[in-house]
């Protein structure tokens, strides 16, 4: 993916999708420097990565206004997205809403630039990092590519080999068979982006009957999240946020649902042969995968599933997390006093009944 900036829209906020502020705005340079270039960064990696900043802050601040006389509940999905997107970046930097509201518009659309402008850096320097990266998680450690892969052109990737064109095959779909291998590469057989591909699953196998099982707990996709949060070095080691990471750096302790469908489209997008992100490229059609992605990591209905695999991704790479359950030694003063108030608690539950 390229490092796209974003600029505002010339017309409000709509609720299509197609328009939206979740999504990729043109090139556009930003040319200064702030926190909020670094905040952004980080915001786009672990949030939402796909923003037209300046619409965003745009749309929001107006429909902080709409919604004293309307419920989010009365927007369509994509706007109450957008709208959360919107709420937790100006939760995440102290002060943001006032700038906002105090500001003028071309105020609002410099901040906009300045987060769009760390975004957009920090995917571009992960796509240019992991394009090469990715090929040393093919197959397994000591074993080669074969044919070799270009570390430098991708117009070999995708369907065009044997490795990329299997890991990247849908799920549901039998690489090894011929006529659907052909029709891939061919293009014949058209794959969107909700069409998702084997690599995502555990062990690169798919269960129809259970489609949850592995889904989004493949190796390629730990490594890439340790490279891209943990640091380069980490991919090899056990896992250990180091100082030079980002999630070290900006005081990340658990995966977040944003951070996850990110690597799963900077992974997916390593393997394809387009050398630039593109909104308008419906053959690799990243930003469909994207919201795809997000799309079931926050359907309530799948909230179950969804939990138990943020705190698997968890435990995978910040072990020693605060924000994991701990299980207490049972001969430790905290588990006797924690004890004691249960006990205290469960008989005045008693005596009030």
């Amino acid at each position: 993916m390229d490092s796209d900036e974003n600029h505002p829209s010339d017309s409000g906020p709509s609720r299509k999708r197609s328009s939206s502020a979740l999504q990729l705005g043109p090139r556009k340079k930003a040319t200064s420097s702030s926190p909020l270039v670094l905040h952004g960064r980080h915001f786009g990696r672990t949030v939402f990565a796909l923003c037209n900043y300046p619409a965003l802050l745009t749309a929001g601040i107006l429909r902080l206004e709409e919604l004293q006389d309307s419920p989010i509940e009365d927007y369509p999905a994509d706007v109450r997205r957008e709208h959360r997107v919107f709420v937790d970046l100006i939760d995440s930097y102290p002060g943001l809403l006032d700038r906002l509201t105090s500001g003028e518009e071309e105020d609002v659309i410099h901040i906009g630039e300045l987060l769009g402008k760390g975004a957009s850096g920090s995917r571009g320097d992960d796509t240019k990092t992991l394009k090469s990266a990715v090929l040393e998680w093919l197959v397994p450690r000591g074993q080669a590519v074969i044919p070799p892969l270009s570390r430098n052109i991708k117009s070999d990737h995708r369907f065009n080999h044997e490795v990329t064109g299997a890991l990247l095959c849908p799920a549901g779909l039998d690489w090894s068979n011929t006529a659907i291998k052909l029709g891939l590469k061919s293009g014949e057989t058209a794959v969107r982006g909700d069409q998702w591909p084997i690599f995502l699953y555990a062990g690169y196998e798919y269960d129809p009957e259970d489609p949850w099982k592995g889904l989004l707990k493949s190796d390629i996709l730990i490594c890439g999240f340790k490279h891209v949060f943990t640091s380069p070095s980490s991919v090899d080691k056990e896992p250990k946020a180091t100082r030079s990471g980002n999630a070290y750096l900006h005081g990340m302790k658990s995966v977040t649902k944003g951070s996850l469908a990110y690597i799963a489209t900077q992974v997916r997008f390593s393997l394809s042969s387009s050398s630039v992100f593109s909104r308008t490229d419906t053959v690799t059609d990243s930003e469909n995968f994207y919201h795809s992605i997000l799309d079931l990591l926050e359907d309530p209905d799948e909230s179950e599933e969804v939990i138990n695999l943020m705190t698997w991704w968890t435990r995978r790479i910040f072990p020693n997390s605060s924000s994991l359950q701990r299980n207490i030694s049972k001969n430790s003063a905290l588990f006797k006093i924690r004890a004691k108030r249960a006990t205290l608690q469960a008989r005045a539950n008693i005596n009030t009944t």
